[in-house]
């Protein structure tokens, strides 16, 4: 299995799926499957329900994803890292992709996004910057590689992940 992590903006849906569709295997969007796991989405979640309820949900699935046994590439979002055992998880599940860019390559990739609830009524340069000081040695800690997506298309990233993998599985 190659998991990608890393910030809101870097990347990691759009890199997983053309990945996946590369290696033949299937692309696993972790959020889209909280999504259709609960029918509801993840702003609501996090109105309805708090932040906690979607972690739970987030580390319940990971766990499922992480033990399949299935190949495949499994997109994250972007705090899944805040849990140790998520970290844990991830690290013996396979390779783990960081995709990286600076707060302000992200804040303009994802200043608008209404699906972002962790955005809503906030700075998006000032919440990046947040993140990025939280989350940045979390994704450190639990990478086996990082990808600065903030100047190269997804072709590039693609073959420089591709090459990591051959090297690495």
């Amino acid at each position: 299995m190659i998991t990608l992590v890393g910030p809101m903006g870097a990347g990691k849906s759009t890199i997983g799926r053309r990945l996946a569709a590369r290696l033949a295997v299937p692309c696993v969007d972790l959020d889209a499957e909280i999504v259709k796991q609960s029918g509801k989405p993840i702003p609501r979640i996090f109105e309805e329900e708090g932040e906690c309820a979607f972690r739970a949900l987030e580390g319940a699935l990971l766990h499922d994803f992480c033990t399949d046994g299935t190949p495949k590439v499994l997109a994250t979002g972007g705090g899944v890292v805040l849990s140790a055992p998520n970290r844990q998880r991830l690290q013996e599940s396979g390779l783990v992709i960081w995709l990286d860019a600076p707060p302000e390559v992200l804040a303009r990739r994802i200043g608008g996004d209404a699906n972002r609830p962790l955005l809503r009524g906030v700075n998006p340069l000032a919440k990046a910057k947040e993140l990025d000081r939280q989350r940045r040695p979390l994704y450190e800690a639990c990478a086996d590689m990082r990808v600065d997506t903030s100047s190269m298309g997804v072709g590039r990233a693609m073959y420089e992940i591709l090459e990591f993998v051959s090297k690495h599985q």
